[in-house]
């Protein structure tokens, strides 16, 4: 008897009752549309959901019987004065054959999971079989893959699937809150065991698809956490081991995924032309996928390019395209992991561009309203945007504002470790030490050195 892994939510491997009451709820609007309401309706109460079209299909079709904890928070937020049962679903005892459980403590205290990890952190080991969909499954777990009695998933090359598709939303969910530096010495294995899954040939054409999608966007993900930790070399391999699968697999929108990373890498690690070349192929590949604001991203992803090249015009052009092709607004082709990439982070890339180009005035301009503008629940790109502006001022000659924005940043670091972002404020610092007179500065590099000691 092996135990298996839910996605987000309890499933039912009997055959779906349409969930009627839902899909009356959700009116005119597209799947897509409400979709991004139920995300916006996430940040409004502080919580964090993957919500995409698919997965308002899989509700209204009945494949979810019940919703997670944070799903459930945010739809009766959306939809006040009604219980679970109002909006077509089972209730969650019933579908579990047992009540909820109260959280346990997790074993990781360093990265604490919400009131949704109470089945996550369910022990499983007992009666695993070898198979390697169950150690899939098993080590995936420290990112706090969810698992149930094996009756709720039969198949068991399903069921690794389901644990890498949730290690995926996991790390991602841990990287927004805690940055990259704790997560990515946990991450090998589960990747490593998801290729493994894939080569183990589970047969059927769409798991064997799900698998392949799910083994890129896996390698995808391990690498940025290499990436926003200094390991260059690191994510280069995952990325190009994430290009291979997409080309193999005949996935385009893997395969624009992988591009727009290695664009973004190799940018950060001084190789601003293979960053236009690597931009310029994503854009080819994602040019039919259906979606203005992947290609907007890309637009800024070259734009960086450019700027590293010292190039302003081109850099220019690059971003007005990213600017127009966000102004088409969010669409239903819009992919999963492009979910952090809003007004913010259009205007933060945009700061780093001019920070490139050494238009330091212009970059603080925009880094101030990246941070104006930034969900505090994304604490990692808060604390980021904040070390931007602390730099772009401590370069255009404001030496008290930049101090000011570089102990805010210091604050934010306390939750998150990325040495991305430690490795900007070690500069704004070495910037600001002939200030050191004034009491602002002073106090911003005590502070400074102090967070460095104790790292």
């Amino acid at each position: 008897m092996t135990s298996s892994p839910i996605a987000s939510d309890i499933s039912t491997p009997q055959s779906p009752r349409p969930n009627l009451a839902f899909r009356e709820l959700r009116g005119q609007r597209s799947p897509g549309e409400f979709a991004a309401a139920v995300r916006r309706a996430a940040r409004e109460i502080g919580e964090r959901v993957s919500c995409d079209a698919r997965y308002i299909g899989r509700v209204e079709a009945g494949e979810i019987r019940c919703p997670n904890y944070a799903y459930e928070r945010v739809f009766l937020h959306m939809f006040p004065g009604r219980t679970l049962a109002d909006l077509g679903f089972a209730p969650r005892s019933a579908v579990r054959g047992r009540g909820a459980r109260p959280a346990a403590a997790t074993a990781d205290q360093q990265y604490p999971y919400d009131e949704e990890s109470d089945v996550r952190r369910r022990a499983f080991m007992t009666g695993m079989t070898g198979s390697t969909a169950t150690v899939a499954v098993a080590a995936l777990a420290p990112f706090g893959v969810p698992t149930l009695p094996a009756d709720l998933d039969r198949h068991p090359a399903r069921a690794g699937i389901n644990a890498v598709e949730e290690a995926i939303r996991r790390i991602r969910l841990l990287d927004d809150r805690h940055g990259a530096d704790g997560l990515y010495r946990r991450a090998s294995t589960p990747l490593r065991t998801a290729f493994e899954l894939l080569d183990a040939g589970p047969g059927q054409r769409e798991v064997t698809e799900r698998l392949q999608a799910g083994a890129g966007e896996l390698a995808i993900s391990v690498g940025w956490l290499a990436h926003d930790s200094g390991r260059f070399d690191d994510a280069r391999s995952h990325y190009a081991e994430a290009l291979a699968t997409a080309r193999m697999a005949g996935d385009e929108a893997l395969e624009a995924h992988a591009f727009c990373n290695t664009a973004f890498l190799a940018r950060d690690a001084g190789r601003p032309r293979e960053a236009v070349r690597a931009a310029q192929a994503a854009t080819r590949v994602a040019s039919h996928l259906g979606s203005p604001r992947l290609l907007s991203l890309l637009a800024l992803r070259e734009a960086g390019g450019w700027a590293g090249l010292g190039d302003q015009p081109s850099c220019e052009r690059s971003l007005a395209r990213a600017q127009a092709l966000f102004a088409r607004g969010a669409s239903d082709a819009d992919p999963e992991w492009m979910s952090f990439y809003g007004e913010a982070e259009l205007e933060g890339l945009e700061a780093q561009c001019w920070s490139a180009l050494g238009g330091w005035d212009r970059a603080s301009l925009h880094a101030r309203r990246a941070v104006a503008l930034q969900d505090p629940h994304f604490t990692r790109n808060m604390a980021l945007y904040t070390a931007e502006l602390a730099d772009d001022l401590a370069r255009a000659g404001h030496p008290d504002e930049s101090a000011t924005e570089g102990l805010r940043a210091l604050n934010l670091l306390q939750d998150v470790r990325s040495s991305r972002i430690e490795g900007m404020l070690a500069t704004t610092a070495r910037v600001l030490l002939p200030h050191r007179r004034a009491s602002g500065v002073s106090a911003f590099l005590d502070t400074h050195a102090m967070s460095r000691r104790s790292a």
